[in-house]
């Protein structure tokens, strides 16, 4: 039996297909949800202030939509990679950053939250992002991961600061998002990224600001 090969029209359908999926079915995730370690201080979503549940809810939030368009981006630079390699070290990375995607929306739903309703803005923007990245060879586009991994871990390490001290649940999730990401941008690294031009970085850094404030109050 010949292996079916796939054309242009086919991974176009397939991206849509991915979208469909990443933006309305729930995630599952490989890996159990990070759970804080026993501690008499814990506390469950019910136990929260009212002030302190909002704002994990908010941080989870921005944490959930940061995860969507980490798939796009991931998925957009697989699309348009030059190597087999690289196109499956994106597709692997991906695969990993759904882990976080399925955190986060579970505990949104124990807390009580809802997704960002702009979560398809951030997947469309973030996935051309990739794809010019990926056009840029794949040298600029592993490059391009591993800046944003490092300024995820930098937000990251932010919402640590910001989560209630009681919220043990929400900051045993986020702990272990950081771990993930300081290894996908040294894989990244490892694999030969270029650090991008400053001015690259700084765009990269002003969307993000962008979407992190978006997703914080829609």
């Amino acid at each position: 039996m010949e292996t079916r090969a796939f054309g242009g029209l086919d991974r176009i359908l397939g991206e849509f297909d991915k979208a469909i999926k990443t933006l309305s079915t729930r995630a599952r995730s490989s890996r159990p949800v990070p759970t804080p370690a026993p501690s008499p201080t814990a506390v469950d979503a019910a136990a929260l202030t009212d002030a302190e549940r909002l704002e994990s809810v908010r941080l989870m939030r921005v944490n959930h939509a940061g995860e969507v368009a980490a798939q796009a981006l991931y998925q957009g630079q697989a699309f348009a990679a030059r190597t087999a390699t690289v196109a499956a070290a994106m597709q692997h990375a991906a695969a990993e950053e759904a882990d976080h995607l399925a955190w986060c929306e579970e505990r949104l739903t124990e807390l009580g939250g809802a997704t960002s309703l702009l979560n398809p803005v951030w997947y469309v923007g973030s996935f051309a992002l990739g794809a010019l990245a990926g056009a840029l060879g794949d040298r600029a586009s592993l490059g391009f991961v591993a800046e944003t991994e490092r300024q995820v871990e930098a937000h990251l390490r932010g919402h640590l600061r910001e989560l209630a001290a009681a919220d043990e649940r929400s900051r045993a999730i986020v702990a272990q998002m950081t771990h993930d990401e300081m290894q996908h941008g040294a894989r990244a690294a490892s694999l030969g990224g270029e650090h991008p031009p400053w001015p690259v970085g700084a765009a990269m850094g002003l969307v993000s600001k962008l979407m992190t404030r978006g997703s914080y109050w829609i």
